[in-house]
């Protein structure tokens, strides 16, 4: 029989609908059930695509007699970490300083009130090397709260008092704006990445090795303003090196989760939507400064992706793949040479073993191999390459494959918007903009209701129907974000003023005292965490944290629309992450990307013309061509086509107020700096005054 997740609009949580805990999802129905039982609280933290969250799932959440322990003894809550990330935040800061370590699947053990007293992450069926088994945990703690209940009490609330008298990394740091203080940094965070950088195989630091998207991002800007070659050197040997090793899908399109050696040879298999669409940028933003072919097949590769295995029927994405097939990890994906020989024949398997690196002896497991392409085929047998690689994509197709988590995460839809309609418009392809265009009319009819003070948005949604979590900091930024690169590539004034609407929001409700933003609003804390510790995350981890988001898309907002208060609100909230970023330049890649921008400006780009006028279109590629860090781009006819707009001075995008045409040709407009230089009409000179790439 079903238990109560039976109901959920998580797919994580779905996935737990038929063990015989009795699990209850996050909210006062536990916790008034664990007061009326007088009994703790067993917080399990996890997700769809985390390997050993199954693992324990299968172990001990499906087995009858761990079940009755858990049923008897506590109040079981079961939390989707992608859907409550305040929840896991919190309680992740608690295991981190109760255990000096944290990860998934997390398990918290806390007071009918929500507060943390023993934390752990996982535990097997049966003690092994010096860990307890999960039944004898939860025997101990069983006992422990009934015969010593004040010790426990009383080490809840001091972890409580600790956790919320914590100071966030960097606050109270003085960090003054001034344009030679943020050269200094950023010119400090540079010497310390570059100690951190493995020449030998790109990336940072050894394994696991983790997609740095946002350092890279950096990296790139970086040497767009400054030339600095050590900075392009690192970001191209990482990309080259990621995108022709296993972490990338050499058939499929698109990047596993982390490579889990050195070499970027064997990944782990789970593919993330956030971690790819942020690829999907970057490697875009790779081939717009260096035309480098590699990029842009790893372009084509990720969106096609994307657009073929994670859109939903809605028109949103997925949030993930997971690594496992039937139980196996990589089942779908790894090849042994004979695999190769069935598919392609003989010669053709041979050579495609050879070209791939399917050795006999297997680079992963039982003598399998990850598909890795550390160099081109020859010139002449391009088409024998495109040939093989679509047989062995059909054949994989056939195989198992992965559990897909099909909820549509807010925040990660508004990265994945951001990726392909800045890509799009870079690459001319209108069918991954029209993706764009879909999965953010989704976001704003399903997601989106109208507040008091401003739109409010729901953090997920599954098959069509709306969560209940409130959309934490990173959900309004990055689909704020989203929407300001869709109105670049649409020139559509509704997507401008939406991502507006969202920012209004950001500012009224999750603004602190000292500038910053905390990760929760205002009226939308979770009552039981606020007693504990409001998020607020300063270090990026997979993509960027809330503050760093909300610092990017209020700083194009305010470049497109002029506004004073949203660009001091942007520089606020890059001070703390800023302030150690000499030390923590990994963790605050997204924040030095920005601090780039604001160096150069960043350049504000304004293109009129009629839009099927060739020398308008060759305006626009210029502008979308510029290397100018954070350079937005407006595109308007000079004149405007709602009928409660009669001219060009009431434009709703103050960037393209007052641009009429040069001698009625279609004219661009560059400003920066508060300083805007002569309009021109010539697409060479449009690109020489941003550093586009020629030829």
């Amino acid at each position: 029989m079903a238990n109560r997740l039976a109901a959920s609009t998580s797919p994580y949580l779905q996935q737990h609908r038929d063990n015989p805990v009795d699990w209850y999802e996050w909210g006062e129905e536990a916790f008034a059930e664990a007061r009326r039982r007088d009994v703790p609280l067993l917080i399990s933290v996890g997700y769809a695509a985390c390997h050993w969250c199954h693992v324990m799932a299968h172990e001990s959440f499906e087995d009858e007699a761990t079940a009755l322990l858990m049923n008897r003894g506590f109040v079981a809550v079961k939390v989707d970490r992608e859907e409550r990330p305040d929840v896991d935040a919190v309680y992740m800061s608690a295991t981190q300083a109760m255990t000096g370590q944290g990860g998934w699947p997390m398990t918290v053990f806390a007071t009918p009130d929500g507060e943390p007293f023993f934390c752990g992450t996982y535990y097997p069926p049966r003690p092994v090397g010096g860990m307890p088994s999960f039944p004898q945990v939860l025997q101990a703690i069983g006992q422990a709260w009934t015969e010593q209940r004040h010790d426990i009490e009383h080490n809840a609330t001091a972890l409580r008092d600790a956790l919320a008298s914590a100071t966030p990394a960097g606050a109270g740091v003085p960090a003054p704006r001034a344009h030679e203080t943020l050269e200094a940094r950023t010119a400090t965070a540079l010497d310390a990445l570059a100690t951190q950088y493995d020449a030998r195989s790109g990336g940072f630091g050894g394994a696991p090795k983790f997609p740095p998207s946002m350092v890279l991002e950096w990296l790139l800007r970086r040497h767009a303003r400054t030339g600095d070659a050590r900075a392009l050197a690192m970001a191209e040997g990482t990309l080259e090196a990621m995108a022709r090793g296993g972490m990338a899908d050499q058939l499929g399109g698109g990047f596993a989760r982390y490579s889990v050696d050195a070499t970027w040879t064997v990944p782990h298999f789970e593919k993330m939507l956030d971690d790819n669409a942020e690829l999907l940028r970057v490697h875009a933003h790779w081939w717009r400064a260096t035309g480098s072919e590699l990029a842009r097949r790893v372009v084509e590769g990720a969106a096609g992706w994307l657009l073929r295995e994670m859109r939903t029927p809605e028109g949103g994405f997925a949030a993930s793949l997971d690594a496992d097939a039937q139980g196996v990890e990589g089942l779908t994906y790894v090849w042994t040479p004979q695999d190769l020989v069935d598919v392609l024949g003989a010669e053709d398997g041979a050579w495609a073993a050879e070209l791939f690196g399917v050795t006999p002896d297997g680079t992963f497991e039982h003598g399998t191999s990850v598909l890795e392409l550390r160099s081109d085929p020859a010139a002449g047998e391009r088409a024998r390459f495109d040939d093989a690689r679509a047989r062995l994509l059909a054949a994989r197709d056939r195989r198992p494959q992965p559990g897909r988590d099909d909820k549509v995460v807010a925040a990660w839809n508004g990265l994945a918007i951001a990726g392909l309609a800045d890509a799009g418009a870079l690459l001319d392809r209108p069918e991954w903009v029209d993706a764009a265009v879909r999965a953010a009319e989704l976001l704003w009819s399903l997601h989106v209701r109208e507040g008091a003070t401003g739109p409010r948005l729901a953090r997920t949604s599954r098959d069509g129907v709306v969560g209940r979590s409130p959309g934490v900091l990173a959900d309004y930024a990055d689909v704020a974000e989203g929407y300001l690169t869709l109105f670049s590539a649409t020139g559509d004034p509704v997507w401008f003023e939406r991502a507006g609407a969202l920012l209004g929001t950001v500012l009224a409700h999750f603004r602190d005292d000292a500038g910053s933003f905390w990760d929760t609003a205002d009226d939308e804390t979770d009552a039981v965490l606020a007693r504990l510790q409001r998020p607020q995350e300063i270090a990026d981890g997979p993509s960027p944290s809330g503050p760093s988001a909300a610092a990017g898309a209020l700083l194009t907002y305010a470049a497109l629309s002029g506004s004073a208060e949203h660009r001091e609100a942007a520089e606020h909230a890059l001070d703390r992450p800023l302030a150690v970023s000499g030390r923590f330049p990994r963790a605050t890649g997204w924040p030095l990307a920005l601090a780039e921008a604001v160096l150069d400006g960043p350049r504000e780009v304004a293109v009129v013309g009629h839009p099927d006028d060739p020398a308008t279109r060759a305006l626009v590629a210029a502008a979308r061509g510029g290397l100018a860090p954070g350079a937005v781009v407006a595109v308007g006819s000079g004149t405007v086509s709602r009928t409660s707009v009669e001219d060009a001075s009431e434009h709703p995008v103050p960037l393209l107020r007052d641009r009429p045409l040069r001698d009625g040709r279609p004219t661009a407009y560059v400003c920066h700096g508060f300083v805007c230089d002569l309009p021109v009409t010539d697409p060479e000179a449009l690109r020489r005054s941003l550093g586009a790439r020629t030829g």
